[in-house]
């Protein structure tokens, strides 16, 4: 009888200890573990050329879901990108600021010019690094003419469309004034929205950023004297700047997302690395070219 009753009981407890085991692992594995705790500051890395937006939307909306979370650090250290990623993830920040009441904070590693600019611009406060290279406000267009190359080796190209600009930019020929015309107003409206986002977003005038916005680059110490940054620091200063805005007492605990790896599979089954940059409907060569970016 007494043995009948231990081997209950231990059976009773093995069966518990595979429960709690099986729960924490689904915990674990399913991302709860990460509304555990204390509050925390989200961390966001973003890291090289902004190519597509979603993933690092995808991190502000799960890191929203977190109630633990109180403010995000947005690690950038990208020379820039396309156009419309670096304004998706510029109107995601404001979201998470304003529609959630989060603090922001934005912290410039090596490099955070041009789109990556832009994307910092929508932060509380930017930290950056007294040799950070930053600035670069501007909007850049490249198109390659393969005309002369492809006459000497015999090649041309018949083109057939349905309206006159249609093959706009094309690769096998000249710009016409009235194409060169055409882009140059396309290019001046962005430049014009990035010279806006960062007038707001710094709280200066539209005059001064206008001086500032001719595409040059600037050093941390520059930026911060011209106004484009808050303050000189490195990664840990900004992780306690964005704690001390979220009113989180001593040093925060940091959460993060994993970023989604490379995959053959996801590559041959159809998952793109990226949406194509530039607009819709337009030909490669300006498609390729319609860039946020340090030259």
């Amino acid at each position: 009888m007494r043995r009948s009753l231990l081997r209950a009981v231990a059976v009773g407890g093995g069966v518990g200890l595979l429960f709690f085991a099986a729960v924490f692992a689904v915990a674990y594995l399913t991302g709860v573990r990460e509304t555990l705790g204390g509050p925390k500051v989200a961390l966001v890395e973003i890291d090289g050329v902004i190519l597509d937006s979603k993933e690092i939307t995808d991190q502000f909306e799960r890191h929203l879901q977190n109630p633990t979370v109180r403010a995000f650090l947005i690690r950038i250290n990208s020379p820039g990108g396309g156009v419309a990623a670096s304004q998706e993830i510029h109107e995601e920040l404001l979201k998470v600021r304003r529609v959630h009441g989060k603090p922001v904070v934005a912290s410039m590693g090596s490099l955070a010019a041009s789109g990556g600019y832009y994307v910092a611009s929508a932060a509380d406060r930017i930290l950056a690094n007294p040799g950070t290279i930053t600035g670069s406000i501007g909007v850049i267009m490249q198109i390659p003419n393969f005309g002369e190359l492809l006459q000497k080796i015999g090649v041309r190209a018949v083109v057939i469309k349905s309206g006159t600009y249609k093959d706009l930019a094309s690769a096998t020929r000249e710009l016409t004034t009235e194409e060169r015309r055409i882009l140059q107003s396309v290019l001046d409206d962005v430049h014009d929205q990035f010279i806006q986002a960062v007038a707001e977003g710094r709280k200066l005038e539209r005059r001064r950023v206008e001086q500032l916005a001719d595409g040059r680059i600037f050093s941390g110490r520059q930026a911060q004297e011209l106004g484009l940054v808050d303050e000189l620091g490195n990664f840990q200063d900004a992780l306690a700047r964005a704690g001390n805005l979220a009113g989180i007492p001593g040093r925060p605990a940091v959460t993060q997302i994993e970023k989604r790896r490379f995959s053959l599979l996801r590559l041959l089954t159809g998952w793109q690395l990226a949406e194509p940059w530039g607009l819709p409907g337009t030909s490669p060569s300006l498609t390729l070219a319609y860039l946020f970016h340090l030259p």
